[in-house]
């Protein structure tokens, strides 16, 4: 991600992206007090997240809170798999940073 092919930087976080060979690949910073319902659902105009995800998580702790009310944390080292219908929120005082395999094309893209 040393020259992203596209920023979109949104309250408390930023999103680089890389474009290859028609896949975008996503690499987030978000900052301590960023939530997804409070950063990005504004720009997104969706109840929860919609976008289905599959992460690495390079620092910082990620809660996931799903449609269904089932939370957990994405830690560093972690890989996760996330279906559409999700909110999620950085807990502590580290930013979250996480590479995203899928769902960032229009992740926080202003329609």
């Amino acid at each position: 991600f040393k020259s992203a092919d596209e920023t979109r930087e949104f309250p408390l976080g930023k999103l680089e992206l890389l474009n290859i060979g028609g896949v975008s690949i996503g690499k987030a910073v978000l900052e301590p007090g960023w939530k997804w319902s409070d950063s990005v659902k504004p720009i997104a105009q969706t109840k929860s997240c919609e976008a289905p995800h599959f992460q690495y998580h390079i620092s910082g702790i990620l809660r996931i809170k799903m449609d269904d009310g089932t939370e957990f944390d994405c830690k560093p080292g972690d890989i996760s798999v996330l279906p559409p219908g999700h909110d999620a929120w950085v807990i502590g005082n580290e930013p979250a940073v996480l590479v995203d395999f899928q769902g960032m094309k229009d992740y926080a893209k202003v329609k």
